[in-house]
């Protein structure tokens, strides 16, 4: 049996382990031992950008932001559907998540980083929300297990009612916010519609054949149509 390697630890602000294991050429992160991600299963994490930003394909100019960089999935996954003059903002609060996926050693997203469309910000999603009303044409959150399976005390505000006003006030008109969650919350469904939102959910396993079924929510702005926008808005961070 090849050995688990222990690559890199880190600590969020309320003290929450996070560990960079490799194990037989695969990585993956763990959060106080619990694994939140890894490179061996990550289909549900193509998806959550996926859904996000096919609609905007076409679209020029579309500013999307990403909470959470985790394994660099999500990013790569958005590289891949938008346009050349697309900005992709990664909200990413532990700095050492940023150094793993920039490490060459590791081959994990040195690319994706060096993308001229991507700006890292080393700071709480939260926090590039609030500062950036009507901001982004997309918005994808994986920050932590979801809702319901939350591991980081830093991003129960996320999810909370406030949380969800302010994601929802740095959506630009016709945006969506697409949340990925290890499993279902019907309370959470019913925070997001009070708030406003539509919300549809996909189930959608963690690796193409195999693994546990995690779920997506895509949230509109009621009435909203994923695609349209208002260019006369600028982005804020």
């Amino acid at each position: 049996m090849k050995p688990l390697e222990r690559l890199g630890d880190a600590r969020t602000p309320n003290g929450t382990q996070i560990t960079l294991y490799r194990h037989d050429g695969a990585y993956l992160i763990r959060a106080d031992g619990v694994e939140l991600m890894s490179t061996r299963r990550h289909l549900s994490e193509d998806r959550l950008a996926e859904v996000a930003c096919a609609p905007l394909r076409e679209t020029p100019q579309v500013r999307v932001l990403i909470g959470g960089l985790g394994l660099g999935f999500t990013l790569r996954a958005a590289l891949r559907q938008l346009r050349d003059d697309a900005e992709v903002v990664v909200a990413e609060l532990v700095p050492e998540v940023v150094e793993w996926n920039a490490d060459p050693r590791y081959g994990l997203s040195v690319e994706a980083m060096n993308d001229p469309r991507v700006k890292v910000v080393h700071d709480d999603v939260v926090n590039v929300l609030r500062a950036s009303p009507g901001a982004f044409d997309a918005i994808m959150l994986d920050t932590d297990n979801g809702p319901d399976g939350m591991l980081m005390s830093e991003n129960a505000k996320l999810y909370a009612t406030r949380g969800i006003g302010v994601t929802r006030a740095a959506l630009r008109a016709g945006g969506s916010v697409v949340y990925w969650s290890v499993g279902d919350d019907p309370k959470f469904v019913g925070a997001l519609r009070a708030s406003g939102l539509d919300v549809s959910t996909l189930h959608v396993r963690a690796h193409d054949t195999t693994g546990p079924i995690h779920t997506l929510y895509v949230a509109v702005c009621r009435g909203g149509r994923a695609g349209e926008r208002d260019a006369s808005v600028p982005a804020v961070y």
